[in-house]
């Protein structure tokens, strides 16, 4: 095993097994506290100037899911365009040095980052899927950084994970597309149900690691707590795209080492 710099190579052993890791001390309480103001202000910011945040899955499969109640979730995506306290998250060093551990190369890409908001006692819940079918990559490098800003348990809206369900591959996409063309991802809900997912509870300034090809979804939040959580995707720079989706600003930012597939031509300077 090559040299780590921030896991231990018993934690490198579950997160090949298993598709994910927990860590802790990626950030100090401080700055995740500098994270959580931040993160207040502008969710509140953005309530106030009445933006559409609304970001909960809709269908049959979700009501169910839910229970039937007027469930929601608040969504912002691309953080790092908002404040320079995102832009210090994604690039932190200990979080760089853990990604590199995980993913065997320094050569490390954004894709997009997105925070959800489930509040108390209504907060949606999200059923089982996998990230590839939003945006599938070729060799399967793309994975997710959950960056916990509350304590979290399955009581209010803790995420749940199939363990070693990355080994399985792309599984069949059973979710469906809203009447304003809004594309909705999950596995078959009865082959694979968020109640017999593994609960993956965490304290204020963990990570969750795991896989786009993780089976992975989130609880009902019935409690009267928030769950907030800050989500980076990231890729090696040797992957590429299988289909041209899911565009967000600053995607393919190098966030640590080099991108020699860049391209430099002179034509396509303006191409994102």
């Amino acid at each position: 095993m090559a040299s780590l710099k921030f896991l231990t190579p018993e934690q490198k052993l579950f997160w090949q097994e298993n598709g994910y890791i927990k860590l802790t001390n990626v950030y100090s309480m401080k700055e995740i506290n500098e994270v959580s103001d931040a993160y207040n202000e502008l969710f509140e910011r953005k309530h106030r100037e009445n933006l559409g945040l609304e970001a909960s899955w809709v269908g049959n499969d979700m009501k169910k899911a839910a229970g039937y109640i007027d469930y929601t979730v608040k969504s912002i995506h691309n953080l790092q365009m908002h404040s320079g306290v995102f832009t210090q998250v994604i690039t932190h060093p200990n979080l760089l040095d853990a990604l590199e551990d995980i993913m065997d190369t320094e050569d490390i890409l954004l894709h997009h980052t997105k925070a959800h908001v489930k509040p108390p006692e209504k907060g949606a819940p999200y059923l089982m899927h996998q990230d590839y079918h939003y945006f599938p990559h070729k060799k399967h490098t793309m994975l997710a950084v959950f960056l916990h800003l509350d304590d979290t348990t399955p009581e209010n809206g803790g995420l749940a994970v199939y363990p070693g369900s990355h080994k399985l591959g792309p599984l069949q996409d059973h979710g469906l597309t809203d009447e304003k063309g809004d594309q909705y991802h999950y596995v078959d809900p009865e082959k694979y149900p968020l109640s017999k997912a593994e609960p993956v509870s965490a304290k204020k300034g963990d990570i969750v690691v795991f896989s786009y090809l993780l089976l992975h979804g989130s609880y009902l939040n019935l409690s009267d707590r928030s769950r907030r959580m800050f989500l980076i995707q990231v890729r090696a720079a040797d992957d590429e795209p299988t289909e041209d989706v899911h565009k967000s600003p600053c995607q393919d930012l190098v966030l640590r080492g080099n991108n020699i597939y860049r391209d430099a031509t002179f034509a396509n300077r303006h191409m994102h």
